[in-house]
């Protein structure tokens, strides 16, 4: 079958998958806070305006805890998947378990229905989020990986950004089809993704692995040599790729428990919190309940809350565009500096919002508010300034935390255990953001202000956490990024490798080396190519 090259193609078709996560936080956010909803699953009656009130704060947090739930289970699902089908297949897999749970959360009619459909979407984002990154590193060029595996997290922001606004439109029809058409909508991207592969190569690295060493190559010069297989840059590629795969083959068979010895828990444990930490920024739980945020804040209407939807889907519109900067100099920044200014900025504009909430803000009314979440209320220049702070951390997670939550993960690993590793470092990614969607609710309820104090301590400590063990592995090759983690190496720490914080970003010689080498490297591939004894998923 006819097979794109494109590498900038591959990655705006198969960051769909990313686009999915998107689509549910904003599919929750913009309408958690409507009476459509709101009077759907109600379980606490009337306020005194007559507005349903919806479910309770524990059962709204566990609804919308349902889809990370189910992205914790599919993210460790997806590394068996991803090692035995391919990557590419794994992600057409999650595409199609998105479409039937789209279609029950479309037709839910209580609780439970609802609940069950949101585990099912959550299974397949759990799948794509892991498998995406992988599919693209394994395939991106090292001075562009960092922009092509970011491209998963702008998937993500246009994702909340499309979906919020068709939930805003929806927002003023009446009745069910407020909510119903908006979650069906969801359902058509998956299809697009699911047809979208089929145009699309395998990683050469996993074909490779299984020894169809031809097709590797093929694939190889189609995205980088332009179908020139006699290539210096394929020729380099497919040695190291050949290299690695003989030196893992010696070994034993991979098995989670293999991320747990001495040589890898150190980078199992960069990997995997460099997602935790990304949850503990409080970032998606601000997606999630930023109708809240802004209630409390005075912008909701008497009329059941449409009018905070607007000023709501800002801070998405804000989270798409300053996701571009990171996807034009994320490889330049390099991965320390990006997450490091992050952190720091993060924790200012928490630190801002606690301090406006704890000096400005009373405590709500008995029946003030549609739910108990919004236990405060500010006004004034206050309920401004605190806005503008949020609209300034997401300012500052979109360049930083968001995109290279990422990429950084599947660059740690060899790539006998980059598909499970990856898995195991998404799978923490959702075990948080599972229990923070849960806990926030309530959280809002019974220590108020201290919310934000809480997130803001998390982003001083993945600070120094990043300074002292997070490596620099922008623009190296995955194969060399290995040598960082040798701990024969002179200098070298027992167990952990060179120092973290002696790291470079080594873009230069990168750029250099592939001038060298081939001039035309620089420039992409043609579009198309045949790929002979190549067989579509």
């Amino acid at each position: 079958m006819y097979k794109v090259g494109n590498i900038y193609f591959i990655a705006a078709v198969v960051v769909i998958g990313g686009a999915l996560f998107g689509f549910d936080i904003s599919s929750m956010s913009a309408i958690i806070a409507t009476q459509a909803y709101l009077c759907q699953f109600n379980q606490l009656g009337h306020n005194k305006s007559g507005l349903c009130m919806g479910p309770t704060e524990s059962v709204q947090g566990g609804i919308v805890a349902a889809m990370p739930g189910g992205s914790w289970l599919g993210a460790l699902v997806s590394g068996i998947l991803s090692d035995r089908f391919g990557r590419k297949t794994s992600i057409q897999i999650g595409a199609v378990i998105w479409v039937v749970g789209s279609v029950i959360v479309c037709a839910a009619v209580n609780i439970p229905m609802l609940v069950v459909g949101r585990i099912i979407n959550g299974f397949s984002v759990g799948i794509c989020s892991a498998q995406v990154p992988v599919y693209i590193s394994e395939l991106a060029p090292p001075s562009k990986r960092g922009r092509l595996v970011g491209f998963q997290q702008w998937a993500i922001t246009w994702g909340i950004l499309i979906m919020f606004f068709i939930c805003y439109g929806s927002s003023y029809i009446d009745g069910k089809a407020a909510f119903r058409l908006p979650w069906g909508l969801q359902a058509i991207p998956a299809i697009l993704l699911y047809i979208g592969l089929l145009f699309l190569p395998e990683s050469p690295r996993w074909i490779a692995k299984k020894d169809r060493w031809d097709e590797a190559k093929a694939v190889l010069a189609l995205v980088h040599g332009k179908g020139d297989q006699n290539s210096p840059w394929v020729s380099r590629e497919m040695a190291e790729i050949r290299d690695m795969v003989e030196f893992e083959r010696a070994n034993a068979d991979v098995s989670y428990l293999e991320l747990l010895h001495p040589k890898m828990l150190n980078r199992t444990s960069i990997g995997v919190f460099t997602q935790i930490w990304s949850q503990l920024t409080g970032m998606n739980v601000m997606m999630y309940y930023i109708t809240y945020v802004f209630t409390m804040a005075g912008l909701a209407d008497s009329n059941g809350g449409n009018a905070v939807l607007l000023p709501s889907g800002i801070q998405f519109v804000i989270n798409v565009v300053m996701t571009v900067p990171a996807l034009l100099w994320m490889d330049r920044w390099g991965r320390r500096p990006t997450l490091l200014a992050g952190a720091f900025l993060m924790c200012l504009w928490l630190s801002v919002n606690a301090g406006l909430f704890a000096t400005y803000s009373r405590p709500a009314r008995p029946g003030e508010f549609p739910s108990k979440s919004e236990s405060m209320t500010i006004s004034g220049p206050a309920a401004k300034a605190v806005i503008a702070s949020t609209y300034l951390f997401v300012a500052s997670f979109a360049p930083t935390w968001g995109p290279v939550s990422w990429t950084y993960p599947p660059e740690l690993y060899p790539l006998r255990l980059r598909g499970k590793a990856v898995a195991l470092s998404t799978s923490a990614n959702w075990a948080f953001n599972f229990a923070l969607a849960y806990f926030v609710p309530p959280a809002f309820v019974n220590i108020t202000w201290k919310t934000y104090v809480l997130f803001a301590v998390f982003c001083a400590a993945m600070f120094v956490h990043v300074y002292f063990v997070f490596p620099e592995t922008a623009n190296k090759p995955l194969e060399e990024v290995q040598e960082i983690f040798d701990d024969s190496k002179p200098g070298a720490i027992k167990f952990l490798g060179t120092p973290a914080w002696k790291t470079r970003n080594t873009r230069h010689l990168v750029l250099q080396q592939e001038r060298n080498e081939v001039s035309s490297e620089e420039r992409v591939g043609i579009p198309g190519q045949e790929i002979k004894g190549t067989t579509s998923a």
